[in-house]
Order: C-alpha cells, then sequence, then structure tokens
C-alpha cells in the first residue's frame, strides 16, 4: 500500500505545495501547487504578504487533497523571521522582512563572544534576536500575546495549536546551546518579555490536527500536521545523501547557501565563532555546524534587475552566458553587506570591483561568472573552516537544493573546493520535509533508512575536480580581507 503525505515548502521567493507518495521502496514527488513569494513595502518598512502566502497554502492542500488522500502534512520556510500573535489569535501585523534594515548595525551592541558561547549561532543583523531588539524600541511588544516563528506560525493558522519546532527555534540566537531550552535569561537582561515564547517541540512530533473551520472551507477530512524540521535548511540537510559514518559535507544551495556538516554536539571555541559558524540543531537533535552565505540570491536578484531593464534571461541563458565568458578577472564577497538589500546588484558588483582595486566586469556574462566563482571560492573557505574548527578532513561535498541545476556551479565547487561533489537530489527540503513524515507515520524504521530511500528516489551527478590557479584562491582571499 502506498502512502501519500503532503508537503509544503516556502521558499524566501517562492512557495510549492508537493505531493509526496511512497511505493515501499521509493519517494516520488508531484507538485500540484507553486506560487511566487515577493515582499511588501509600507512606510519604508518590509514585510511578508502572510495573508497571500495562507491562501495559497490552503489552494495547495485544496489542490493535493482533490488529487490524492493524504496522511500527514508538513511545513517548512526559511529561518528566523516570525509573526505576532494579538490574545484573540490574530496577527498583530504582518510578519517583518529580514531584508528589513532596522536591525541594521544591532549585532554589534552585544558581547559577541559570550552571545556565541550561550547560542553557538553565526551572529547575523538578520537574526530574531536583533529583531525582537528592534520590535522592543520600536513599539515594546504592545498587543503582544506570543511569537511563532514563520512554519509554526502557519501551523497555528491551520490547527489553532502553538509550538515552535527545535531546528526553526534554532535560527533565533535565543536558543540555549547548553541545555536546548529558550535562553530566558538572555532576553530578561535585553528587557524582551519571556511571556510571548511558545513551548518547544520536537522534529517528527504531532503539531495538531486542522481545524473545523479549515477542513470545512477546504472540504478535507481533520489531517494531522507533523512536525517536519521546519528550518528549511534542516529538511534539505536530511535529505543530502550521507553514508553511514562518512566525514562529508552539505551544501544547500538556494537563495541562501549553508554549508555545514552534521555532529553529535556543538562547537563553541573562540575559532568557530571568529569563523562566523553555526550550531544549529536537525533531525533527531543532531547539531548541523554551518556556515551561512549568501547563495543564489546574487543570481536571482541580478536577473531580476536586468529584467526590470528590459532584458528576460532565463537560468539556462545566464549559465552559457557566464560559459562564454571564460574565467572570472575579479572576486566579489557574496555576504558584503553591500549585496543583502533587493536592488541593482550588477551596479553593485561593478562598484565593489572598482573599490577593491580590481577588473571590472563590463558584460552581462562577465558578471554572472564574477558572482558564480566568487561563491565557489566562498564555499572553499568555508569548507575549511570546517575542517579547522572540527579536526575533520571532509572529501565529499553534496550539493542539495535548486543549485544542482547549475553544472556550472557545481563543477566550480568541485574545481575550486578540490573535492568530489555530488549533486541531488534536487528538491532535497520537499524530500526530506516527506520523508520525516514517513517517518513519524511508521514508514520507515530509522533516519537512515528513510535516508537510503531518498537516495534511491532521484539519480544523482557526480563532478570531480579540474586543475585550477592556486593564486586564484590567494587573490579571492586578499580581496575579501579589505
Amino acid at each position: 500500500m502506498s502512502k501519500n503525505v503532503l508537503a509544503l515548502d516556502f521558499g524566501a521567493s517562492s512557495g510549492r505545495a508537493i505531493l509526496a507518495c511512497f511505493d515501499g521502496e521509493k519517494i516520488s514527488l508531484r507538485e500540484v501547487h507553486r506560487f511566487v513569494n515577493e515582499p511588501i513595502e509600507k512606510d519604508g518598512k518590509l514585510f511578508w504578504n502572510f495573508d497571500e502566502l495562507f491562501k495559497n497554502l490552503e489552494e495547495g492542500i485544496r489542490k493535493a487533497f482533490e488529487i490524492s488522500p493524504f496522511d500527514s502534512i508538513g511545513i517548512d520556510t526559511w529561518g528566523v523571521d516570525y509573526g505576532m500573535l494579538k490574545k484573540d489569535g490574530s496577527l498583530v501585523s504582518l510578519p517583518r522582512h529580514y531584508r528589513d534594515t532596522r536591525t541594521n548595525g544591532l549585532s554589534k551592541t552585544l558581547d559577541a563572544k559570550e552571545l556565541y558561547s550561550r547560542t553557538g549561532l553565526q551572529i547575523m543583523d538578520i537574526n530574531t534576536l536583533f529583531q525582537l531588539m528592534s520590535e522592543r524600541d520600536e513599539n515594546g511588544f504592545e498587543g503582544c500575546e506570543k511569537i511563532l516563528p514563520i512554519p509554526d506560525l502557519f501551523a497555528y493558522f491551520l490547527t489553532g495549536e502553538i509550538s515552535a519546532e527545535r531546528s526553526i527555534a534554532s535560527t533565533t540566537q535565543f536558543l540555549s546551546s547548553k541545555d536546548g531550552n529558550w535562553d530566558k535569561e538572555l532576553l530578561k537582561n535585553l528587557n524582551i518579555p519571556v511571556s510571548i515564547l511558545p513551548p518547544i517541540t520536537e522534529s517528527g512530533s504531532e503539531k495538531g490536527v486542522l481545524s473545523k473551520t479549515v477542513c470545512e472551507k477546504l472540504s478535507v477530512p481533520p489531517i494531522p500536521v507533523t512536525a517536519v524540521c521546519g528550518h528549511d535548511t534542516q529538511s534539505a540537510a536530511f535529505a543530502a545523501p550521507f553514508k553511514k559514518g562518512e566525514d562529508a559535507v552539505f551544501l544547500s544551495c538556494g537563495t541562501w547557501s549553508l554549508l555545514g556538516t552534521e555532529l553529535d554536539s556543538p562547537v563553541l571555541t573562540e575559532k568557530a565563532a571568529e569563523c562566523g559558524l553555526s550550531n544549529e540543531v536537525g533531525y533527531g537533535k543532531k547539531v548541523t555546524f554551518l556556515k551561512n552565505i549568501i547563495g543564489l540570491w546574487l543570481i536571482q536578484e541580478s536577473r531580476r534587475e536586468y529584467k526590470r531593464k528590459g532584458v528576460d534571461l532565463s537560468f539556462a541563458e545566464i549559465e552559457k552566458l557566464s560559459r562564454d565568458a571564460g574565467e572570472s578577472k575579479c572576486f566579489i564577497d557574496p555576504d558584503d553587506p553591500l549585496f543583502t538589500p533587493p536592488g541593482d546588484i550588477p551596479s553593485r558588483i561593478q562598484k565593489y570591483c572598482e573599490e577593491t582595486n580590481q577588473y571590472v566586469p563590463k558584460t552581462t556574462g562577465e558578471i554572472f561568472r564574477c558572482i558564480y566563482e566568487s561563491l565557489a571560492m566562498k564555499y572553499r573557505m568555508a569548507t575549511k573552516e570546517l575542517e579547522l574548527c572540527t579536526g575533520k578532513k571532509f572529501g565529499t561535498i553534496h550539493i542539495v537544493g535548486g543549485g544542482v541545476r547549475d553544472s556550472l556551479l557545481c563543477s566550480l565547487t568541485a574545481t575550486y573546493c578540490k573535492r568530489k561533489v555530488t549533486a541531488g537530489p534536487i528538491e532535497a527540503t520537499a524530500f526530506g520535509n516527506a520523508a520525516i513524515q514517513l517517518l513519524a507515520l511508521g514508514e520507515f524504521s530509522s533516519e537512515e533508512e528513510a535516508r537510503e530511500c531518498i537516495a534511491r528516489s532521484e539519480e544523482n551527478k557526480t563532478y570531480f575536480p579540474e586543475e585550477s590557479d592556486e593564486e586564484k584562491y590567494k587573490t579571492f582571499k586578499k580581496v575579501i580581507s579589505k
């Protein structure tokens, strides 16, 4: 007997409802609904269009059930953002977007060393903690009864149940690295009310059942909502084809690039803090020791900018232009704050290169090639940092997610990182989301069995390193250190 589950996957630029069918041997995926995820700007502030996103979530459930009944729903999204609930359960306001400028510089107001030792998280202005500090200063949490991370906010409006799944909670910068609970002392010291915190639930547990109102509206039965890894990175990492005992890294490559490895306990050393490495939490409370790197956002936003100027390029055309441009004569630091806000990324790349005394890319192909090579170089740097902080040697990089489609990026990563790269699955987040639901339903006996099933379900491609000029990496390091 086959078993069906529904994976609702919300990325920072689009969302999908994917019906997953397990036939006892493999998982097959069928996309039943896709939609764009675009922010709203009001009075100079950036918000998520939550109402529109929730309508699309409901539409995904309705469409999926029309195709086939399913036994569970799992929701994953991007990290760090949240919604605030009033006492009556309605939203205080639309959730703010992590690219909103309100938190700029706030991370520098706290003791970075102490904060890292408490939370083990890479310190970035976008993290929830700094958003709450901004919230405190703007309105003092007026009318706020509870806060919920975005996947848990969606689940609340489906079920009426309030809880925060552990993996998404680990992106906040106020989950204790020592005991896995909310660091209430940290919040109290910052005059942030701990009463707004929800209870924490584990990935693989039940979050609730579709409410009567939702069931009647969508004409579906009371289906359980399973707490998958609510952070899309952790659902994607679950789908990486790690072999038992293998020392390897995963690279979840989408709007963001998350490069890391799985460990049994956090690494809280000064070196790890200096490298900006995060100890997030995945399925089964495993630590995913990783680096957050701005990823295909640079390609996506550059593509949007060219489109705004009347040049509509497909991703295939972008890759061809990049190949035709030949090796890049310049580099950028993908994580430079210059590239965080939406807008004219190509012009900013030219500005960055000019200010760092490099060749300034002129053609569209040169600009995209600069992005690709800079990302691959940053992956090499992050892999070296992981090795330095763990004492391990990683022979393979498992690339999962949308970046798998980009053969140029995969081959450059293999060459510049000097490691074998396996690419796949493309729909890693959906596979991980679905597999965790199937684990909860008893279809797999272990995490290893679930991962083996994912590996059987989609063919992966392998890339091997080619010869490269070692001086280019030295040049890259010198450029981004300026």
